[in-house]
């Protein structure tokens, strides 16, 4: 195996289409061509997490935070960041960075804490804009059964829990090709007239490429008419930060103390208790506070997220609670969901947990 290897499973549980703008993902230390030795899973990359890396003969570091995440303008080791990049660079150390991406997945770092707090029916608290397109094509009607097919083939027709669904129109199609057109049906030079079928079909941005790709491959025509639309639907399954129940209500000083057992925190700060039950919880691991509002729209009892400000708390305006349980306790367990999916993918392999605790953060 190589390094691109492990990246390509890794883009299936998380694209980097849908990582943020701000974000820097994907590879940012290292060749993707390099024959992989091992791979350890972090939560960030410091040097002692390099060190663990070479102690493991691992020359792949998969971390959740990237630690590039602006633009590097030298490399003398003043800084904990170029050290990094030194070191790994010194041992041949690649290093992954999944961040946003994963947590914008249906299966990445929200939903490790709703499984975590045991919550049922999981929903997206904010789902992504413009993640879902909708090609139109026209196809002679003889051939738009094996296109169809070929187009869900490669990912194009799902929604939801649905798969294969189109939408198809019979009509007639007119063409004339030049002195330099090499038509595949009728003569250029003379207007042709085809019964075609108009084809519809939606599909997620991160594989438009391979939709084209597939619909260029599969059509016979030289060239092929086709129409690409960005759609506003809210998409079920790509989205930063989670909504689901408790099995059972709690009361709100019951609820943290469950908050800090399963979450495994010392700490949770608080805005004001409501005096109301908790059933319906809204997460987000990471720097929440942009999504209170979200949160509130929701119907959430509480909002478990992190790095609240002060003037934060104010917004709960006696509407929900929330908990703020720190940023490294909110995403901890991320690395053991990185770790668990590359073992079922990649059997031939050490996927090693790092045991290096990594939060900056310290409590007295």
């Amino acid at each position: 195996m190589i390094v691109q290897d492990v990246i390509n499973h890794l883009e299936k549980l998380s694209p980097l289409a849908y990582a943020e703008d701000f974000d820097n993902v994907g590879l940012l230390v290292g060749n993707k061509n390099e024959p992989l030795t091992g791979v350890l899973v972090a939560l960030d990359t410091l040097e002692t997490v390099v060190d663990e890396a070479l102690e493991n003969n691992c020359n792949l570091i998969v971390s959740f935070h990237p630690i590039i995440f602006k633009g590097l303008k030298k490399l003398t080791g003043n800084t904990y960041v170029e050290r990094v990049v030194m070191k790994a660079i010194k041992h041949n150390i690649a290093i992954y960075s999944m961040h946003t991406a994963l947590d914008n997945s249906f299966q990445g770092v929200n939903d490790m804490i709703c499984n975590k707090l045991e919550l049922t029916n999981k929903t997206i608290l904010i789902p992504q804009p413009q993640t879902i397109k909708k090609l139109t094509t026209f196809v002679p009607s003889n051939e738009a059964e094996s296109l169809r097919n070929a187009l869900f083939q490669a990912g194009a027709g799902t929604i939801g829990n649905y798969s294969n669904c189109s939408f198809n129109v019979e009509g007639f199609g007119t063409f004339n090709g030049n002195e330099n057109a090499n038509p595949s049906i009728g003569e250029k030079g003379i207007t042709h007239t085809e019964k075609e079928t108009q084809i519809s079909v939606t599909y997620t941005k991160h594989l438009e490429g391979k939709i084209l790709k597939t619909l260029f491959d599969t059509h016979s025509y030289e060239e092929v008419a086709y129409e690409i639309t960005t759609l506003e639907n809210k998409n079920q399954h790509i989205g930063i930060g989670m909504v689901g129940e408790l099995k059972t209500s709690l009361s709100e000083k019951g609820f943290l103390s469950y908050l800090k057992t399963k979450m495994n925190t010392e700490l949770v700060r608080h805005s004001s208790f409501l005096n109301k039950n908790i059933k319906r919880v809204a997460v987000l691991g990471g720097s929440g506070s942009f999504a209170i509002e979200a949160a509130k729209q929701a119907g959430a009892d509480v909002f478990v997220t992190a790095d609240l400000k002060y003037h934060d708390f104010f917004t709960a305006e006696n509407q929900l609670l929330l908990a703020d349980i720190g940023h490294y306790e909110s995403e901890q367990f991320t690395k053991n969901l990185i770790v668990a999916y590359l073992t079922k993918k990649i059997t031939n392999f050490a996927i090693i947990l790092s045991k290096t605790n990594t939060n900056p953060v310290k409590y007295f």
